[in-house]
């Protein structure tokens, strides 16, 4: 009983975070598959180490990342220009598609599990 109440628990959360997320999620995704896949991965969870995991980001960190790349204010030569044709409603609906993606988790290190 106790674990159905943990997994409804985790799904409320995740429709709580989706909906806080805000933004125009078919946007974000038409952004997402034309702009940002190339490099983080169709559903955010990129499998080149260059590239950070967008998939589960907090939408407010994703979007206040896109508007420091925006303005300057956090310098990489790939994001800038990326960034740069964004509005800031594309900037929300993205920033929400990639917070409702499921983010990879990984696996356990034996190592660290015998200490």
């Amino acid at each position: 009983m106790k674990a159905l109440s943990y997994i409804a628990s985790a799904c409320l959360l995740t429709v709580a975070g989706a909906a806080q997320a805000g933004g125009d999620l078919e946007r974000g995704r038409e952004i997402a598959e034309k702009t940002c896949q190339a490099c983080h991965g169709v559903d955010g969870n990129s499998d080149n180490p260059m590239y950070p995991r967008l998939a589960g980001q907090h939408a407010d960190y994703l979007a206040y990342s896109l508007a420091q790349y925006q303005s300057g204010e956090r310098k990489n030569a790939i994001m800038a220009p990326m960034a740069a044709g964004l509005s800031e409603a594309d900037i929300e609906a993205v920033a929400a598609w990639y917070a409702t993606r499921s983010g990879l988790v990984a696996p356990k290190d034996p190592r660290t599990l015998e200490r």
